[in-house]
């Protein structure tokens, strides 16, 4: 099972921009984040064009995420437990079945910016939320994939220029420490159990040739929970997509899972 995670930056403005992508990704399950738009307004009927199933959490001109299945889907949950007065939708999940059940949990965490500040408070808030969930689904040891946009970049070598960012929301030191409490609660970092290596990039700003100079920072990440970890193939990234027409300033991360 190929499960893939894209920001793609407004679905509406970049819909030719998925639909190629998703001809070439040959992906069972993906989910996307920054849709931009309320449920109503999402193109699903291209997408089940293609095969898919859709379930969406939009939300009026910001966030919303989707979850795009080739497999049956049930108990599609919307929205991160933990405040009921928290109306950003940023978090989706369900079961999706195939040769063996895997739980994909979709999430667009908060950027964080201006910190301090009360974006920041949300941000860190929404991390002990994240734990929480991420803590009973390994409690209950379930085969789970979470995915998505963390706006965390976890260590130096995930960005470009370390000092650019000393100041940022993503690279704060207590931004790094929630992102590294998730990880001790016994998950994977996917793209790091098969690829070591500096200079691997999720996205790059519009501004400055950022792509051109591999400008990047790696904010996109795959969390296995350690069932899913012991069905890992591989990790990837599709930074061509960066260079076609019209494309989101993220590019899409995947996982293989046997």
């Amino acid at each position: 099972m190929k499960i893939a995670s894209f920001n793609i930056n407004g679905v509406k403005a970049r819909l030719p921009a998925l639909l190629d992508w998703l001809r070439d990704a040959d992906t069972d399950v993906v989910v996307l984040q920054e849709i931009k738009a309320t449920d109503d307004q999402f193109p699903c009927l291209e997408i089940e064009e293609m095969g898919y199933s859709v379930e969406t959490h939009g939300q009026k001109g910001f966030n919303g995420v989707a979850l795009l299945s080739r497999f049956p889907v049930e108990d599609v949950r919307r929205g991160l437990a933990g405040d009921d007065g928290d109306e950003q939708a940023r978090w989706i999940e369900a079961l999706v079945s195939g040769p063996s059940p895997v739980r994909v949990c979709g999430l667009y965490l908060p950027n964080g910016n201006p910190a301090p500040g009360p974006k920041y408070d949300y941000k860190l808030a929404w991390m002990e939320r994240l734990q929480a969930r991420v803590a009973a689904l390994v409690a209950g040891e379930e085969t789970a994939v979470i995915l998505g946009d963390y706006n965390v970049i976890p260590e130096p070598r995930d960005c470009w220029n370390a000092a650019v960012w000393q100041k940022d929301a993503l690279f704060l030191p207590p931004t790094r420490a929630a992102f590294r409490r998730l990880l001790h609660l016994g998950l994977t970092d996917a793209l790091r159990a098969v690829d070591q290596g500096p200079g691997i990039y999720t996205f790059w700003d519009y501004q400055a040739g950022a792509f051109q100079k591999n400008w990047g920072i790696r904010i996109d990440h795959v969390l296995l929970t350690p069932e899913a970890a012991d069905r890992l193939v591989t990790c990837g990234i599709d930074a061509e997509t960066r260079s076609r027409e019209k494309p989101s300033d993220h590019v899409p991360i995947w996982v293989t899972l046997d």
